[in-house]
C-alpha cells in the first residue's frame, strides 16, 4: 500500500512539473544546453553555428525595438518605464552588456530607434501630439524633430540615404534629413480595420544592406485577434512586389543579414497558438525553417531577432512568460503530496 501511493504521488509529480514546461528545461540540462534566466526580460546572443544561447542583459522591465550598430558594439532599444506601462525610453548598452545608458528622460513615449548607417545618431519615434520621427545624437544629446507627416508614423529603418517608415499602414520612404517624403506601398485595404490589433495594411519595414529592397509584413486576413500576416518583399522604386511567405502566420520584424542573403523574422502565433519562434529563410523566401533549439522552454518567448556583423549570431529580445498558476501552485501541490505520503505511512 505504500508503496502504491508513492508511485502514484510521485507520477502526479511528473504530471505538474509538465504542466508548467519544467521537463523541457530538465530535457535542456540533459543535452548540455539551457537557457539562461535572470529577469523577465533580456537581451540575448544565439550563436547560429553551435545552437547555444547566452544572455547579455537582463532586465525586469519590458525591451523591445533592439537593434545593433553598424560596428557591432552598441545596442539601442526602449524600455518601459514609469506605472502606467505607455511611457518607453531609449537606451543603449554595449553588446558584452557593459555601459546600460538612458538616453531619453521625459514623460512621453519614445521607442523604436534605430542607428544612423555610422553609428552617429539615433532616429526614433516619439508621441507628443502624434507619433512622430525624432533624431538625436547617439549620446542622447541634440533631440530634434526629423518628419511629421500630421499622421501616425512609425516602424522606422535607416541605410544608407534613406529611411524608411509606415505611414497610414503603407510603407513610405525618404531622404535621411526628413525630405522627400512618398509611399513605396498601395496594400489592399489598407488603413481599414477588421478584428485584429491593427488594421489591413503593411508594417514594420527593413532596407536591404545595399539599400535596393524592402522587406516587411502585410495584414492579409483578420481570421485570428493577432492578425494574419504573411512577409513581402518590393523594390525600392515599387517595382517587383512579391510575397515570401505564404502561411499567413502572425509574423514579422524581418532583419537582413549584412551578406543580404537571408532574412530572420519572428513567427509569434500559428492560428491561436502562441509560439513567438526565431526564424530564417534565404532573401528570396526559400528554406524558410524555425531555428528555435527544441531545448527552448514553451515559456520562453522570443522578440526583436537582428543579425551580428558576421551574421554568425543572432541577437534578440527574450522574454520569460509565466502562467497563472506558477511555481507557487507546484509547491503548494507538492505539500499536499508530501502530507499524503506521512498519512500513509501512519496508517500502515
Amino acid at each position: 500500500m505504500k508503496y502504491s501511493a508513492y508511485v502514484v504521488i510521485s507520477f502526479l509529480v511528473i504530471l505538474a512539473l509538465e504542466g508548467m514546461n519544467c521537463m523541457l528545461l530538465v530535457q535542456g540540462d540533459l543535452v548540455g544546453k539551457s537557457v539562461p534566466r535572470e529577469e523577465r526580460w533580456g537581451i540575448y546572443a544565439f550563436d547560429l553555428a553551435t545552437e547555444e544561447i547566452s544572455l547579455i542583459y537582463s532586465s525586469s522591465i519590458k525591451i523591445s525595438g533592439l537593434q545593433l550598430n553598424g560596428k557591432g558594439d552598441t545596442f539601442v532599444f526602449s524600455q518601459v518605464y514609469g506605472d502606467t506601462g505607455d511611457q518607453e525610453e531609449i537606451c543603449s548598452i554595449q553588446y558584452d552588456g557593459r555601459n546600460f545608458r538612458r538616453l531619453t528622460d521625459n514623460t512621453v513615449m519614445d521607442t523604436y530607434p534605430c542607428w544612423s548607417p555610422d553609428g552617429e545618431k539615433i532616429a526614433f519615434l516619439s508621441f507628443r501630439e502624434t507619433l512622430d520621427i525624432y533624431i538625436m545624437n547617439s549620446d542622447g544629446s541634440n533631440v530634434s524633430l526629423l518628419y511629421d507627416s500630421g499622421f501616425h508614423d512609425g516602424d522606422i529603418n535607416w541605410v544608407g540615404q534613406t529611411i524608411v517608415f509606415t505611414r497610414e499602414s503603407q510603407i513610405w520612404m525618404m531622404n535621411h534629413d526628413g525630405t522627400g517624403a512618398h509611399p513605396v506601398t498601395n496594400p489592399p485595404r489598407a488603413g481599414e480595420w477588421g478584428k485584429a490589433v491593427l488594421p489591413f495594411g503593411d508594417y514594420d519595414p527593413r532596407l536591404s544592406p545595399d539599400g535596393r529592397k524592402i522587406v516587411f509584413e502585410r495584414l492579409v486576413d483578420d481570421k485570428t485577434c493577432h492578425g494574419n500576416y504573411d512577409i513581402v518583399c518590393i523594390n525600392t522604386d515599387g517595382s517587383s512586389e512579391h510575397a515570401l511567405t505564404s502561411t499567413g502566420y502572425t509574423q514579422g520584424l524581418a532583419t537582413w543579414s549584412h551578406d543580404g542573403s537571408r532574412i530572420s523574422y519572428i513567427v509569434t502565433a500559428i492560428g491561436e497558438r502562441g509560439v513567438y519562434d526565431l526564424h530564417i529563410m534565404n532573401a528570396d523566401g526559400k528554406e524558410q525553417r524555425n531555428v528555435t533549439p527544441e531545448y527552448v522552454p514553451e515559456g520562453f518567448l522570443c522578440h526583436s531577432g537582428w543579425f551580428s556583423p558576421d551574421d554568425t549570431v543572432l541577437f534578440f529580445v527574450g522574454e520569460w512568460w509565466e502562467k497563472d498558476t506558477g511555481w507557487s501552485a507546484i509547491l503548494a501541490m507538492v505539500g499536499v503530496l508530501l502530507l499524503l505520503i506521512v498519512k500513509t505511512s501512519r496508517r500502515e
